[in-house]
C-alpha cells in the first residue's frame, strides 16, 4: 500500500528533474546531487509507490504509466510548495495579506491605478495581484477561487456571484478628426451604422453589447478590425480603418494625443455599470473587505 507521507520533497522534486531531462544522471547534476544518491532516491520513491516510475535504458530513462501519473501530481504539488514558499516570505518581509484582483479594461485605465496607488501607501501590508482580464473571464476567476475580487461589466452572467456596485463609465464613439461625423457633439449609435467599425477581440463585454445592441436594431455592424486593447482600437481609428465605441474616459489622453474626436452616445445602453463581485462578501478576510471599502468610497 503507498504511503504518501513517506514521500519527501526532495525526491519529489528529483523525479519531477529525471522526467523532464530523461536522464538521473543530468538530474542528480542538477539537484547537486551524486549520481549514486539520487539513483538510490528514486530507487526508494519506486518502492514508496508500488510500482516502477522508470523504464531504464542505454540512452536514459523513460516514464512508465505511473511514473506519468506521478510526475502530473508532482508537477502539481512542486508548484503549490513554490506558492507556499512566496507566501510565508510575504509574511516573513511584513507582508499581512495579499488579495488577487482582476479587472477588465475599462477598470484597470480608468479607476484602478490612482486608487490601488492610496490603498498601498495606506495599506503597505496588504499586496495587490492585480490581473487584467475579460468580465466573463473575471467571473469565473472569482468563481473557482483563482480570484478573491472580480471588477467587470454589468450585463455579464454573474453565475451566483454576490455583486456591489463599483462605478459608472460612459461609452462614445471615438472617430478620426476630418471624419464626417467629427463635428457632432452626441448622437444614437444608429447614425453611425454606416461606418466601418474597430472593435475589441471577440468575448469581450464591450464588444458583446455593441453586437447586441445592433442587432436590436435589426441592423450589422460593419466590423471591419479587432484588435485587443483600447490603445490599439485608438491606433486602428487614427489610421482611417473605422470608428469606435469605447469608455470616453478611458480614452480621454489616448484621444488627445492622436488628434481623434469623441462623441458621446445618446443610447440608454452606453451609460454601463462596473460591478464588484465575489463568492460570499460575508466571508472574505479583512485585508480583502479593507480593499473593497477602499475602492467603493474613494474617488479615483
Amino acid at each position: 500500500m503507498i504511503n504518501p507521507h513517506r514521500i519527501d520533497f526532495v525526491s519529489l522534486s528529483l523525479f519531477a528533474l529525471v522526467a523532464r531531462t530523461g536522464s538521473i544522471s543530468k538530474a542528480a547534476t542538477l539537484a547537486h546531487l551524486a549520481v549514486g544518491a539520487a539513483s538510490k532516491r528514486i530507487s526508494d520513491l519506486e518502492v514508496g509507490m508500488g510500482a516502477p516510475l522508470l523504464e531504464r535504458h542505454s540512452r536514459g530513462v523513460t516514464l512508465t504509466v505511473a511514473g506519468q501519473a506521478l510526475y502530473r501530481h508532482a508537477q502539481r504539488i512542486l508548484a503549490d510548495v513554490d506558492l507556499l514558499a512566496a507566501e510565508l516570505s510575504d509574511f516573513t518581509s511584513g507582508i499581512v495579506g495579499v488579495v488577487r484582483l482582476w479587472a477588465n479594461t475599462s477598470a484597470v485605465t480608468q479607476f484602478l491605478p490612482q486608487q490601488l496607488a492610496t490603498f498601498t501607501q495606506a495599506n503597505p501590508g496588504i499586496r495587490i495581484e492585480l490581473e487584467e482580464k475579460n468580465s466573463s473571464d473575471i467571473v469565473l476567476a472569482v468563481l473557482d477561487g483563482r480570484a478573491d475580487v472580480g471588477i467587470f461589466a454589468d450585463r455579464t452572467p454573474t453565475l451566483g456571484l454576490q455583486c456591489l456596485d463599483y462605478r459608472e463609465d460612459h461609452l462614445g464613439l471615438v472617430v478620426p478628426k476630418q471624419h464626417p461625423l467629427s463635428r457632432r457633439r452626441e448622437l444614437h449609435l444608429a447614425e453611425a451604422l454606416d461606418y466601418d467599425f474597430v472593435s475589441l477581440s471577440e468575448g469581450t463585454s464591450l464588444a458583446e453589447r455593441l453586437q447586441t445592441e445592433t442587432e436590436a436594431m435589426g441592423r450589422r455592424l460593419k466590423l471591419r478590425i479587432r484588435v485587443r486593447s483600447f490603445d490599439a482600437m485608438c491606433q486602428m481609428v487614427a489610421a482611417g480603418m473605422g470608428v469606435a465605441v469605447l469608455p470616453l474616459q478611458a480614452v480621454r489622453e489616448l484621444v488627445r494625443s492622436m488628434q481623434l474626436r469623441q462623441i458621446a452616445l445618446k443610447d440608454d445602453w452606453a451609460q454601463r455599470s462596473l460591478l464588484l463581485g465575489l463568492r460570499d462578501i460575508n466571508a472574505v478576510p479583512r485585508h480583502v473587505r479593507t480593499l473593497i471599502e477602499h475602492l467603493r468610497s474613494t474617488t479615483p
